[in-house]
This record gives C-alpha cells, sequence and structure tokens, in this order.
C-alpha cells in the first residue's frame, strides 16, 4: 500500500512540475487538486479501516510519506511562483528549522495579502526560535500578574506544557504528562501547563477532567507562543533549575527520557 501511494505521488508530481509550458495557474489547480484527492481517499480509506489499528498507522504513514514528498518536491520546483507558497504552508510544521530557514531565503514568489503576512510570520517564528533555542536562558513573560519566572528558574526541573483544551494531540499527551508528574514531582522537579490560543472557562474545564494537579498559566494567548516561536501545541519544552531551557518540543516517551536523563546527571 504504501509503495502504491508514493508511486502515484511521483507521477502526479512530474505530471504538475515536469511541463514547463504550464502557467501558474495551472499548476496550482493540480497541486490542489492531488493535494484534496489523496485527503479525500485517506478519508475513506481509514473510515473503512474502523477498528484496525495496525493497518490504520500503516496507511496513516504511508498517506503522510506521500504527501510530505509531493508537497516538498512542489516547493523546490516552485521557489518563484504561488505553488511554492501553498507547499510551504502544508510543509512548515514538519520542516527542521535549518531547512525551513533555507527555503525561505530562497522563495522569490511575489507575496500578498495573507502569504506575505504568513511568511513573515514564519521569519519571525524562526528568530524567536533562535533567542529561545536550547542551550538559551528562558525569555519571562506575564499573564494577568502571574509571572513565567515565579515557576521558573527557582534551582527546580521544570517541564512545562504548551496546550489548549481544543487540541486533541495536547490532550493526547495527558497521560504521559500525568505519568510523569506522579514519577518525578518532588524536591528537583515539577510541572506547569501554560495555556494558549483558548478561552479561560475551556481550560479550566479541560484541566479538571484532564486532572491536572501541578501549576498552570491560564489565558496566555499568544504571548509566550510568539516569544518562543511555537508553531503548533502540544509544546513541550524542559527547563533546568537556572531557566535553561534544555529540550524543547518532547513528545511521548522522550517526555519521561529527558526528565529522567537531567535527573539522573
Amino acid at each position: 500500500m504504501k509503495k502504491n501511494v508514493l508511486l502515484v505521488a511521483v507521477a502526479l508530481l512530474v505530471s504538475m512540475v515536469g511541463c514547463k509550458s504550464k502557467s501558474v495557474e495551472e499548476k496550482l489547480a493540480e497541486f490542489n487538486e492531488w493535494n484534496e484527492t489523496l485527503m479525500d481517499g485517506y478519508r475513506t480509506r481509514m473510515m473503512a479501516l474502523d477498528g484496525d489499528e495496525d493497518a490504520m498507522e500503516a496507511y496513516a504513514d504511508s498517506v503522510s510519506d506521500a504527501y510530505e514528498a509531493y508537497n516538498l518536491k512542489a516547493l523546490q520546483a516552485n521557489l518563484d511562483n504561488e505553488v511554492g507558497v501553498a507547499a510551504l504552508k502544508n510543509l512548515y510544521g514538519v520542516l527542521e528549522d535549518d531547512e525551513l530557514e533555507v527555503y525561505l531565503n530562497k522563495l522569490t514568489a511575489p507575496l500578498h495579502g495573507r502569504d506575505s503576512a504568513f511568511v513573515e510570520g514564519l521569519k519571525v517564528a524562526l528568530n524567536a526560535q533562535k533567542t529561545t533555542a536550547e542551550g538559551q536562558m528562558f525569555t519571562d513573560f506575564e499573564v494577568d500578574g502571574v509571572k513565567f519566572s515565579d515557576f521558573i528558574g527557582k534551582g527546580k526541573y521544570v517541564l512545562v506544557d504548551f496546550w489548549a483544551s481544543w487540541c486533541g494531540p495536547c490532550r493526547g499527551e495527558m497521560p504521559n504528562l500525568r505519568s510523569v508528574y506522579e514519577e518525578f514531582h518532588g524536591d528537583k522537579f515539577d510541572m506547569l501547563s501554560v495555556a494558549v490560543w483558548d478561552k479561560p472557562e475551556d481550560t479550566r474545564k479541560a484541566a479538571e477532567e484532564e486532572g491536572i494537579v501541578w501549576n498552570q498559566i491560564i489565558n496566555a494567548q499568544k504571548i509566550p507562543t510568539d516569544i518562543y516561536g511555537i508553531q503548533g501545541i502540544p509544546h513541550i519544552i524542559l527547563f533546568g533549575p537556572d531557566g535553561t531551557i534544555l529540550k524543547r518540543n518532547l513528545r511521548g516517551d522522550d517526555i519521561r527520557e529527558a526528565v529522567a536523563d537531567a535527573l539522573n546527571d
């Protein structure tokens, strides 16, 4: 299945970018059609596989690979037009920071309106990520009279979860976070949840449902995500006792591993 999906992706990619005589409008129409067709097929197939978790995971991986490969080729071939911008919108969340910076520097497509705001926003976020990269000291902020520094740089390792009540992957990490808190909470380690892009009442309800008993900052909105260049959530960061950023963007089993390694140093 994975091989077939990738073969289709390559064939359609050749069709889109291989013909230099096609106009940008034609390329963009084919680009959008390919992505829409892939997603329609994905939804249909996943419904048919309902209940078969192994098959669903394998198929999701194959589609993800095809999607990323197709959009990356489209980006590389269309840095001078709006197809490249559209592809970048589909890829920016999975590209490494250095890759993203390379493509942003090479992008020469005319930018207007939302496209211009999108690209400029990526550049600002990348710069923020550099100033708050692993090894850098934390940057403070304040929300409703509560400072980030009330919890960070106070002599403990602190795991910070930037999340929102409506975010499925955020809620999906809660069992991992609860397990880490229960295992390591004490004199050397603590946790903090920072709610972003969310309504305070929804945050409080979800926090109760998820059993969040550790410290929280509610109603942070865009303040910390702008400072730390966070483009997607959950975004989980481990800070050292002095406030140094030790690990960024932790997920799954890596959360416990990072905390355990830090505490055992």
